[in-house]
């Protein structure tokens, strides 16, 4: 179900004495952000959309000066006016299959990572701010249809596709409490805002992160974090 909850089912809780793997998934898995890429695609191959984008650009605009993430937000509701489930599940799941296919988005450290882990017979889940179905569709065309995700999730509103759940931040622990996952082994980050999740971890990874963010999250955690380069 696409456009639910953020919760993947029963079938992710973690086997007896099996070690729980969290992987963020933009920024670590794939370069950038992926519903960004999404969104950008959707304003450059459609005239209508640049066009609602212009005419509504004093709200917008306006919105940037107090907040970049309003701003945002009312980009994505016009490039999703009008827009039903249905349709949104199959141009997520297009261009997720797209993305899937430019080698040259995804870390290829990154993928053998979670490989490794998946082999090694530990739960891998990952654990994203990108919305379910472009998520799912990008993981399953790089083979990885076992693993599960916890994302944000869309739901359908009277002038097109609308915010359900924003998986980010501490929304992460709600997403993982929801499954029976309160504490894990590992979890692989690139971003501050992960400190919640990378709290509970054992294992703590910033994956391509500044020194900067390094030491921000450091602070937080009270502890030294791994760091890893993916390329």
């Amino acid at each position: 179900m696409t456009t639910g909850e953020a919760v993947e089912g029963a079938e992710t809780a973690p086997e007896d004495g099996a070690r729980v793997v969290l992987f963020d998934f933009d920024g670590v898995l794939i370069r950038g952000d992926s519903f960004t890429l999404f969104m950008r695609a959707r304003y450059k191959r459609s005239l209508g959309r640049k066009l609602l984008a212009l005419l509504t650009s004093p709200v917008w605009l306006v919105l940037a000066i107090f907040s970049r993430k309003l701003a945002a937000h009312f980009l994505v509701r016009v490039a999703l006016l009008f827009v039903g489930a249905a349709r949104y599940e199959q141009m997520a799941t297009a261009f997720g299959v797209e993305l899937a296919r430019t080698p040259r988005l995804f870390p290829r450290e990154g993928i053998l990572a979670l490989r490794r882990h998946v082999h090694a017979g530990e739960r891998v889940l990952v654990v994203t701010a990108c919305e379910k179905t472009l998520a799912r569709a990008i993981l399953d065309e790089l083979g990885l249809a076992g693993v599960p995700v916890l994302a944000s999730t869309f739901r359908p509103g009277w002038l097109g596709m609308r915010v359900r759940r924003h998986n980010i931040g501490a929304r992460k622990l709600v997403s993982l409490a929801e499954i029976g996952l309160t504490r894990w082994d590992v979890a692989y980050s690139d971003s501050w805002r992960d400190i919640p999740m990378l709290r509970p971890a054992t294992e703590p990874m910033m994956v391509n992160a500044s020194p900067r963010t390094c030491k921000r999250v450091e602070r937080a955690l009270g502890r030294a974090v791994g760091r890893v380069a993916w390329y």
